[in-house]
């Protein structure tokens, strides 16, 4: 089982840089507030350091049609990820493969989590994080893992108060298709901590490799 790894909250050359250096499989922009946002021309810029086996997420949430599409044309991403109240049509509009970030907190029930994975059938994959529904993610915190829905037949990454210490664990414990972390790479928003991103990736693959 190889699990795939996602770095969000880009902001700096340097981090972008590295990242691809290290071999990540998605590098995600943030268009849906908060610290970590990014200009239409900071977007473009650091997209451009993104080489063609790396995929480049950018994440929106709530936006209204036409600001997705002037994000889309600016930055050119590979992937949409999409952190709102958005539903399956409006995703799936815009062309590209998407993920649907998926509310864990509050969630007391697996089958809940099952329910809400189906309501985007046409999703490439989905972000379980620990914000709670009609909240933003980034809250650096994590869910009860034992809510993890299990093979649901789409990829699932797990999101929410991952860091190099506990990421492992994880693994080991979820079996994810993937994991997405921001603030625990992180020495202050938006700023990547290079030696954090360093052992993050080096614990994934130690872990992934030994599931």
């Amino acid at each position: 089982m190889r699990t795939r790894i996602k770095l969000c909250g880009m902001t700096r050359p340097q981090d972008v840089r590295l990242a691809v250096e290290l071999g990540v499989d998605y590098i995600g922009f943030i268009y849906g507030g908060g610290p970590r946002q990014l200009t239409l021309e900071q977007g473009a810029a650091l997209r451009a350091l993104v080489p063609a086996e790396v995929a480049a997420v950018v994440l929106v949430r709530d936006a209204p049609r036409a600001q997705v599409e002037a994000i889309i044309d600016a930055v050119a991403p590979d992937v949409l990820q999409f952190h709102g109240g958005e539903d399956d049509v409006f995703c799936a509009s815009f062309g590209l493969p998407f993920l649907k970030a998926v509310a864990m907190t509050g969630v007391t029930e697996a089958r809940q989590a099952r329910a809400a994975l189906q309501a985007w059938p046409s999703a490439a994959g989905f972000v379980l994080d620990s914000h709670a529904p009609g909240q933003g993610g980034g809250t650096g915190k994590s869910f009860d893992w034992t809510l993890w829905p299990g093979d649901v037949g789409t990829p699932c990454l797990l999101a929410g108060g991952l860091n190099a210490d506990n990421v492992a664990e994880a693994v080991r414990r979820v079996r994810p298709w993937g994991v997405d972390v921001s603030s625990g790479i992180e020495s202050a928003p938006g700023i990547k901590d290079a030696e954090a991103m360093r052992r993050f990736v080096a614990q994934v693959r130690g872990a992934s490799a030994a599931a």
